[in-house]
């Protein structure tokens, strides 16, 4: 294929920092090629200079083997180069067919909207992606992910010939994720080039033709993917060797011989059913599942975020637990998976977040907070959780997503928590920071923590657990140990396409034996 975009030294530069410096690399027709880095690499910002967003303070974008100028995203957009952003554009009061075509409906000869037409060309453009979708539908109704797969159509809607994806599976099902691959593969075929970020590396070598590697705003490498690996994509993205992607194994790690946290029958009407297995201190339990399993549900159960039935036993005595505060006092901690929304004050500053919980602490009788003490106690924190900021004053919003989760994992941590449940902990954080998260919940689980870790990622359940429950429509559809894992019969039991017979010991969780 002839090569459709080339960009040539290109230069950002903000205030107090180079954002890109001087980088080149260059996009052929019918191919995918991934653009990598760790967060703050410079991916986002060559991706706005390329849509139109940005503009470049010097160096030259060239479309078909010409130099263009673009002064915003629609003007990229009327010269054939399309952004899909992680975060939804779509408009939910509006139907499929208006969020496709939005400011671009076909008009009739007396200027009004040709909705035959609208509605035919959706129902075309929804065949044609092999999506069962009535163009009527309003997009609200739909889930996250198909709107994510709309935002893809309507850019190919535009007629445009290179497409941006900016982490386009964060928010799809392992189904979605393989109609995305489709929908690309198909996208190849018909010429198309599509620049793919992402921090998932498995899905690169599945989907990526070449790798570019960006590093501190800086071009470092460009591979064709048959020719390296994920360790070495790694490698490159960080500027180190991580021999230990999924922490070191800790020979003083002790698993103890009962369940220390036993779940009993929890049940809660819509969400999940029956519920009951065991974890032992120092043991990490991975719960996998496809999205909509109710894995997060059930955690949330657990700290009574919502009606439920069913018993919580904690060293085999029965926890009267009403509320997440009995939770919390019992032990219990929750690292959601929306540390923006759920987790974190993310307009107030790292001293104002890690001690949330913990105020009292420094607290004299009168209620007045000692700041000396807190401000001593947060840089403490900073060292250990390896936070890198400029100081404990930075707003939290300002933070790369890994150094955010760290703070979230410090907030909760400051607790001393025997149970620590983790949702999704290294969603949307680039694969460095992933690393050190991993390290984290392992040195946690050599403390002695019970650890329960809710992921998407079977290779990151498979990499850090040392078993892994599954569920299946809101229900425990097996569990599989250590020796015998593998994404295959993980897989078998999230779709409910093959049960295994559970061991009595991980369903009945009132043996509280091996």
């Amino acid at each position: 294929m002839d090569e459709l975009l080339r960009v040539e030294n290109l230069i950002k530069k903000y205030p107090g920092v180079t954002a890109v410096n001087n980088v080149s690399f260059h996009v052929n027709g019918g191919e995918v090629l991934a653009l990598l880095g760790e967060n703050g690499a410079g991916k986002s910002t060559v991706s706005k200079m390329i849509s139109g967003v940005e503009q470049p303070d010097s160096g030259r974008i060239i479309i078909e083997g010409k130099e263009v100028h673009f002064a915003s995203a629609l003007d990229a957009i009327k010269k054939g180069v399309s952004m899909v952003h992680q975060e939804l554009s779509t408009v939910g009061e509006m139907n499929v067919a208006e969020n496709i075509f939005i400011n671009r409906q076909p008009i009739n000869t007396i200027k009004f909207i040709d909705w035959k037409k609208l509605y035919k060309d959706t129902r075309t453009l929804l065949e044609e992606f092999n999506l069962k979708i009535d163009p009527h539908t309003q997009v609200k109704r739909l889930s996250v992910g198909t709107q994510q797969l709309l935002e893809i159509i309507r850019a190919t809607s535009t007629d445009a010939k290179l497409i941006i994806l900016d982490e386009p599976t964060s928010s799809l099902a392992e189904s979605q994720v393989k109609m995305l691959f489709n929908i690309i593969k198909n996208l190849k075929k018909k010429g198309y080039g599509l620049i793919y970020i992402t921090h998932k590396l498995e899905e690169v070598m599945e989907i990526a033709d070449r790798i570019v590697v960006l590093r501190d705003g800086c071009f470092v490498a460009e591979k064709e993917v048959k020719e390296t690996n994920v360790n070495d994509i790694v490698t490159m993205m960080v500027g180190r060797e991580i021999k230990q992607f999924f922490g070191e194994e800790l020979k003083k790690r002790e698993i103890s011989e009962n369940y220390y946290l036993e779940v009993q029958n929890l049940t809660s009407r819509n969400f999940y059913h029956d519920i009951s297995f065991g974890v032992k201190k120092g043991e990490i339990v991975g719960i996998g599942g496809l999205i909509g399993a109710g894995r997060t549900e059930m955690a949330l159960g657990i700290f009574h975020a919502h009606k439920r039935d069913g018993k919580i036993l904690l060293d085999g005595k029965e926890l009267k637990i009403n509320s997440p505060g009995d939770a919390i006092k019992n032990g219990f901690a929750y690292v959601t998976e929306d540390r923006k929304k759920l987790g974190l004050y993310l307009d107030y500053p790292i001293e104002r977040n890690i001690p949330v919980m913990q105020y009292d602490k420094f607290s004299n009788r009168l209620g007045s907070i000692n700041w000396r003490k807190v401000n001593t106690y947060v840089k403490k924190e900073i060292e250990e959780f390896n936070i890198a900021t400029p100081s404990e004053k930075q707003l939290i919003g300002h933070l790369s997503g890994g150094n955010q989760q760290k703070c979230l994992l410090a907030m909760w941590m400051g607790l001393n928590p025997k149970v620590i449940i983790v949702d999704e902990p290294t969603r949307g954080i680039d694969v460095g920071a992933k690393s050190e998260i991993y390290q984290m919940l392992k040195n946690l689980a050599e403390e002695g923590k019970s650890i329960i870790v809710i992921s998407s990622e079977l290779p990151e359940l498979m990499g850090i657990c040392d078993r892994i429950i599954v569920m299946h429509e809101g229900s425990i559809s097996g569990s599989v140990n250590k020796s015998e894992f593998s994404e295959d019969r993980i897989m078998q039991l999230a779709t409910g396409v093959k049960c295994i017979k559970e061991e009595s010991a991980v369903i009945g969780g009132t043996q509280n034996g091996k």
